[in-house]
């Protein structure tokens, strides 16, 4: 391609929601739509403010600008790669979380929940003391669990030791070594003996039939973090099975499952689950408290 043919950000935004759109490519990480994240990608290669496209659209860009944009836009187009692995980085609210290969790129409704402190239910967060996450996986919840509860030891547990790698980057970014305490375990194995205020797990639940028309982003994502058996509950009965004895007598379980809800209401329905209203409907996330799953 004749590079010389673009020379603004303008030009190669047009270009890039053409390509992405006749690609057919699929915008599941935090993108709603081709010109988002193309305008995402010209930004971030630009190294400019990712909420500032208007003042640069017509910026002369230099030949090596638009070679760099252009191999950014072609490996989104061609290898279906998710724009946070091509960029390093996601966005979880006002948060940015380093993320690769080795974890699922961060999203998750429960970030929606913490700043209300998963309201109306309204977790004191003076007096969350402990706080464990399953299934951490880059870490970011448990980092914006940490920031809510400030008394908060934040357990976070995965079983992939990639996974904690990355986390161990953006526990490292925010400065919480002291309080997010990562732990490579199967679940509830290797967790401490002790109680916790509040347990929050954004599993695999993926069912196998929707595993099996994943589009290829989601095919680049480590699959462990997304399949979750025949129904998608596999291990969201192992996580409210072992809850009860882990958590204090007020405490609270609070499970994230996409939208598996049929399957959740067949698994967990007899608990009385409550589901927890996010900006995709009140069918994403439900939440248990100590004492019905004590039933």
């Amino acid at each position: 391609m004749t590079t010389s043919l673009f020379t603004t950000p303008r030009d190669l935004l047009r270009y890039a929601v053409t390509r992405f759109n006749t690609a057919k490519l699929f915008f599941g990480h935090g993108s709603v739509e081709a010109l988002d994240e193309a305008a995402y990608l010209i930004l971030h290669t630009l190294k400019l403010p990712l909420d500032k496209l208007d003042p640069f659209l017509d910026a002369r860009l230099l030949p090596q600008e638009v070679d760099s944009i252009l191999a950014v836009i072609e490996r989104r187009a061609t290898d279906r790669v998710p724009a946070a692995y091509i960029t390093r980085e996601a966005w979880l609210g006002p948060y940015s979380f380093y993320v690769d290969e080795r974890a699922l790129v961060p999203r998750s409704f429960i970030a929606e929940l913490i700043p209300d402190y998963f309201a109306p239910w309204m977790v004191d967060p003076e007096a969350t003391t402990n706080v464990l996450e399953l299934c951490t996986g880059s870490g970011c919840l448990a980092i914006m669990l940490a920031e809510a509860f400030p008394n908060a030891q934040v357990d976070a547990v995965d079983i992939s030791k990639d996974a904690l790698d990355v986390a161990r980057i953006n526990v490292d970014t925010y400065k919480l070594q002291g309080r997010v305490n990562l732990i490579e375990s199967d679940l509830y194995a290797n967790v401490p003996d002790k109680k916790y205020d509040l347990i929050v797990t954004n599993p695999p639940y993926v069912n196998s039939g929707s595993m099996a028309k994943l589009p290829p982003e989601y095919l680049a994502e480590p699959q462990i973090a997304l399949a979750g058996g025949a129904d998608g509950m596999d291990l969201v009965r192992r996580i409210v099975a072992g809850a009860a004895e882990r958590l204090s007598d007020e405490g609270l379980l609070i499970v994230e499952i996409g939208n598996e809800r049929e399957f959740a209401e067949k698994a967990f329905g007899d608990l009385g689950l409550t589901w927890l209203t996010t900006s995709a409907g009140d069918d994403m996330v439900f939440l248990l408290t100590a004492d019905q799953l004590k039933i």
